[in-house]
């Protein structure tokens, strides 16, 4: 007889979920693009594709060329952003995000992104996905995560202090944002294993939410 896991049971009043890698596989978008801009700056594509997951373009060309003038950056961003819009070929669910969205009804929560308005809306509609009502997107912040300025204006949004919200993110840049907003973090597929977030779970089919009596929510995660 197999041992079934026990659960990691955490309790918030507020869940902050990230796109990309979270809700949403983006990936084959993220790397036909930023491959394809590897090879225009003579950069290693393996290289690149470390550095750019849970960034807005700009601050992953920032660490990527460091001495290029960061106007230069804002205006490739612009581009970048433009052509993964146009490109939703191979977006899909991750598995198990159209049933954690819906037992989300009546939950205080929000998304926390680093796309913007465009790219976010056409991404969660080509997996099929709600989009929140409340959305922090590029457009929201003036710093890109791992600041933490757009997990704590999520939480200003909603209401709620920073230690009341749970996370939910894949990149190394998002959990780190988490962790210096005062949050915890539910690491969410293989790449959120090397940042050590609060708990890590395969997909989002290793979540159950259940709304407590007195307005809290109760997070079962395995």
């Amino acid at each position: 007889m197999t041992a079934t896991a026990v659960p990691t049971v955490l309790t918030a009043r507020a869940l902050l979920l990230d796109m990309d890698g979270t809700l949403v596989n983006s990936d084959v978008v993220v790397e036909r693009c930023w491959r394809r801009w590897a090879s225009w700056h003579g950069l290693d594509g393996d290289e690149v594709m470390k550095v750019v997951h849970g960034r807005q373009g700009y601050a992953s060309m920032a660490l990527l060329l460091p001495d290029r003038p960061m106007e230069q950056n804002h205006a490739d961003n612009a581009l970048m952003l433009a052509e993964e819009t146009a490109d939703m070929e191979g977006v899909v669910e991750v598995p198990g995000a159209s049933e954690f969205l819906a037992s989300l009804r009546g939950v205080p929560h929000a998304l926390v992104t680093s796309a913007d308005v465009a790219l976010s809306t056409a991404r969660m509609a080509a997996a099929g996905l709600p989009l929140p009502d409340i959305r922090i997107t590029a457009e929201s912040v003036g710093a890109s995560k791992p600041d933490p300025e757009g997990f704590l204006k999520g939480a200003a949004e909603l209401g709620l202090a920073p230690e009341d919200c749970v996370v939910f993110e894949d990149s190394g840049a998002g959990i780190a944002a988490g962790r210096a907003a005062g949050m915890r973090v539910v690491g969410v597929g293989s790449r959120a294993d090397f940042y050590d977030p609060d708990v890590v779970v395969r997909d989002l089919t290793r979540v159950r939410v259940s709304p407590t009596a007195d307005g809290a929510i109760r997070l079962y995660v395995s």
